[in-house]
């Protein structure tokens, strides 16, 4: 019998017998979930759902050993008899303060990893924990039930806090809540076309970020990579720092270079401390912009321009700054019919072919 049907089963003769606790396959191992006191220093005061660890494998045997578990505890909590230091030997716990171990986790970490690394990888997850209190199971659960299934975000959370839990001594398998996000799985994208593209930028008043938009779009940079941009050999244009260091783009629409005048740089006065902080800096003025998709789609809208122009995969690659796997992987996947199209047309000009 499969386990799923196993703890279908199990969790069905719970429930008939009212005992208010239910059974939980998270990976290979499976948890008791209740209506429980809070955990000593949670800084609770009511009930609560909760789950308990009870490092005890998703079988058929460990399903009927986590059935008497759960009626176990069911009995312990209505005869009030429950406590949290029968359970301190399943869910593992700290004393320390989550402030505590994260000071000690950045003394650790902090100098084997860039800035943006760390900025990006690191200080987002652990800004959402709660710094004065106890370092537990259920406190990184509730930062994580609180980010969209199957998206980066809940990916890098779950690879930060288990970072952090490994470090501090705490046993949690968070594998089946990391989900299945991967950039070559992002769905094909409905890009903004070339006369869009144009038109929006027309729209745009501000000067200095209509540059910004001009470039991206014209070069395929990513959004920070306008605020580290040499134009002394215009129209090539020199990206002296980012997330994969120096590089040399072309302009796919050249005449976009020229008309919008992207040689005389007019970048917007603004400042960050890292990659990250620019990048956030275009996102925001996107959210208030003409334009109804985001950076990324003029980047993303650059490289699908390249393949229906025909430029390499391997020199289109290198000019965004990736490898050719990545390319190959994730533009392929958005090369939609349009785009096939257009790339069949221009072959068959170039070898002095007719169209059929």
């Amino acid at each position: 019998m499969q386990i799923s049907a196993k703890l279908n089963q199990a969790n069905g003769r719970l429930k008939a017998s009212k005992i208010g606790v239910s059974i939980l396959q998270r990976g290979d191992r499976l948890y008791l979930q209740a209506s429980l006191p809070p955990r000593p220093g949670s800084g609770k005061s009511s009930l609560s759902q909760q789950q308990i660890a009870l490092k005890i494998q998703a079988n058929p045997a460990g399903v009927s050993l986590a059935e008497k578990e759960a009626r176990k505890l069911g009995y312990l909590r209505d005869a009030k008899e429950f406590s949290w230091d029968l359970y301190d030997h399943k869910v593992p716990q700290t004393s320390e303060t989550i402030g505590d171990w994260l000071g000690k986790f950045e003394q650790s970490k902090r100098a084997a990893v860039s800035a943006t690394t760390w900025q990006t990888d690191y200080s987002r997850p652990f800004n959402q924990l709660p710094a004065d209190q106890v370092l537990s199971v259920d406190v990184f659960l509730d930062v994580i039930a609180k980010t969209t299934p199957n998206t980066r975000q809940r990916r890098r959370f779950c690879l930060a806090f288990r970072q952090l839990a490994e470090f501090a001594g705490i046993e949690i398998d968070l594998n089946a809540l990391i989900g299945n996000y991967s950039p070559t799985k992002v769905q094909p994208r409905q890009l903004p076309s070339d006369e869009e593209i144009a038109r929006i930028f027309e729209q745009i008043e501000n000067p200095q970020w209509q540059w910004v938009y001009g470039v991206l779009a014209t070069y395929g940079l990513r959004d920070h990579e306008a605020f580290y941009l040499d134009l002394s050999k215009f129209p090539i244009a020199q990206v002296l720092e980012g997330k994969t260091g120096y590089r040399q783009c072309w302009p796919l629409r050249p005449e976009w270079a020229e008309q919008w005048d992207l040689a005389t740089i007019k970048r917007p006065s603004v400042t960050g401390a890292c990659h990250a902080d620019y990048g956030a800096r275009v996102c925001k003025f996107f959210a208030r912009s003409p334009a109804d998709f985001c950076a990324y789609d003029l980047r993303h809208a650059w490289a699908i321009r390249a393949m229906s122009f025909g430029l390499d995969a391997s020199l289109a690659a290198k000019q965004m700054g990736h490898s050719l796997a990545t390319h190959t992987q994730t533009y392929h996947l958005a090369l939609n019919e349009r785009e096939q199209q257009r790339a069949y047309d221009r072959l068959l000009l170039l070898h002095g072919g007719e169209k059929p």
